[in-house]
Order: structure tokens, then sequence, then C-alpha cells
């Protein structure tokens, strides 16, 4: 049996993303991305499943940084799941919102709700945990009057209430999720992919004027579409950068080399970080 790993505990929207994903192999949830990621890497699970970025939040720094400095696994597929955040209280929980002292949720889903927040609970005291799941965890075992930000599989998982319904700010709020895979084939996912990408790891020349300038025109002039472009440090002194280059189409023997050979000759180091078909969730 193929074994899952992902963000857990119950309740999580990876957790969400991979019963949606998966039929019937075996699943088992990892308290923070890091173990995920080397769980997959010391073959204690054949798939890891991790969050890689929101679309109001943006990237999930720990697992690209984690993914570039610590351990190299490659990304095999990318599911996207629509997020609900909601306001979960305990069942036995029958005041109004000026009475909770506190809300508990993963640093992601409190920003992603950062208004109503603000407007309805302003004197609330904010608690970051390592996911939504462990948020609506410490919820139902509490006596106190808190509450907490998540799904609705939390709130089945957990016995909790849901207050408040989609309490997220803005309505177009999706999340992608990275599949790790030391071998691709074990990666069957139940849902037509909507398309595919490739994703680079691009380091520029510390001494080459207009190097970024020059890596772009590498792909404009092929007609290669670039979903995105992100810095993050490169943790060896300020100034030092690497980017992460989202290219919608799937690696082939031609263009790909091409632009490879074109940086390379720049000085630029250039790493597949994977090519991989992109299914969209409906949950």
């Amino acid at each position: 049996m193929v074994k899952i790993g992902y963000l857990g505990p119950r309740g999580t929207f990876t957790k969400l993303a991979v019963d949606t994903a998966f039929n019937g192999e075996g699943k088992q949830s990892f308290t923070t991305i890091p173990e995920c990621i080397d769980a997959v890497q010391n073959d204690q699970i054949d798939i890891g499943v991790v969050p890689l970025e929101n679309a109001i939040e943006g990237t999930v720094q720990l697992t690209v940084d984690y993914l570039v400095h610590q351990v190299r696994l490659p990304i095999v597929a990318e599911i996207v799941v629509p997020i609900q955040q909601h306001l979960l209280v305990a069942s036995h929980f029958s005041g109004d919102l000026s009475q909770v002292t506190d809300v508990h949720s993963h640093s992601h889903a409190i920003a992603q709700c950062h208004q109503f927040l603000h407007k309805y609970m302003p004197d609330a005291m904010l608690n970051f945990t390592s996911s939504t799941g462990k948020a609506a965890e410490i919820v139902s075992g509490s006596e106190e009057t808190v509450a907490a930000i998540g799904n609705k599989l939390a709130a089945s998982e957990y016995g909790l209430t849901i207050y408040q319904e989609n309490i997220h700010d803005y309505p177009n709020n999706h999340t992608r999720f990275a599949v790790l895979a030391k071998d691709a084939d074990t990666v069957r996912i139940n849902q037509v992919k909507e398309s595919e990408k490739t994703s680079l790891l691009i380091t520029l020349p510390s001494d080459y004027a207009g190097a970024l300038h020059q890596v772009l025109a590498a792909f404009a002039w092929r007609k290669m579409n670039l979903s995105k472009i992100e810095s993050r440090p490169m943790k060896t002194g300020l100034g030092n950068y690497f980017f992460i280059v989202d290219v919608n189409q799937p690696y082939d023997d031609v263009l790909f080399p091409g632009v490879k050979a074109e940086l390379e000759t720049l000085g630029c180091g250039v790493t597949i970080l994977g090519t991989y078909p992109v299914h969209q969730m409906q949950v």
C-alpha cells in the first residue's frame, strides 16, 4: 500500500486535499512541514503533501526554503484547493463574539481573516499554531471561551460548532499543495489534470549587471509564459538571493535545455525542482 504523509493533525486543509485527491491509501499525519518532507526523504512514506502557496498570503516560505536548503525532493504534482475559513467554537459555547478571549489558528489562516477579526473581535488574543487542525484540537480540549479558525472537516473531527462561516477576507481563496515523491509513478491522483507546470531554481551571478533582465529575456523570446517569479534569500549574506520561477508548460527537450544553456552562459545556476501536472480540487 502506498503511504501518504501530510501536515496534520486531523482537520487540516492539507488533510482535506489528501482526502480529496487520493483514494484508500494509508495516510499519516506529521506535526510540521519539515517532518513530513523528511519522512519522504527517509523512506518512511512514499508521498508527502505540504502547502506551497496561498492566493491571499503568498508563498509558504518554510516549504520552499526547506526544499531548497535542506532536502531536495522533486515536486511531482500540484493540488489546488479552494479554502473556506470558518470560526469554530466548542459545542458548549453560547455567548457572542465579544466574549471570546483567544483565537487559535495557523498564522496564514489568521492573516486570511484579518478584516473579520479586526472588525468583530478586536480584543481577542491571536495565537499561532502549527496548523488549523491543531487549533481545532486546542479549542476542543479547552473550557475557556476560545475559538479556532479552520474548515468544516476540523469542526467535524473535533466536535466543534461553526459559529460563522466564510470569514476569510477575499472570496477567491485557494492554496497550492506540493506533492513530493522520489518516484512519480507512485502518485495516482483521482482528478483530471488542469494543466502542466515546471518549477526552476535559478541563482544569479554576483558580478553581472542586468542579470535578472537577461534571465527573463531567455524565457520571453522563446514565448514561454511564467506564472510566477519570486526571490528568496540564499542565507549566505545580505543581497544574495535565489529565484523560484514557474513556467506554465511541461519540461521538453528543446526549449528548456536552450534556456538552461543560455542562463549558464551568463553564470547562472539552474535546477529543475519539478515538472508536474496541476489538479484543481472541488471540495
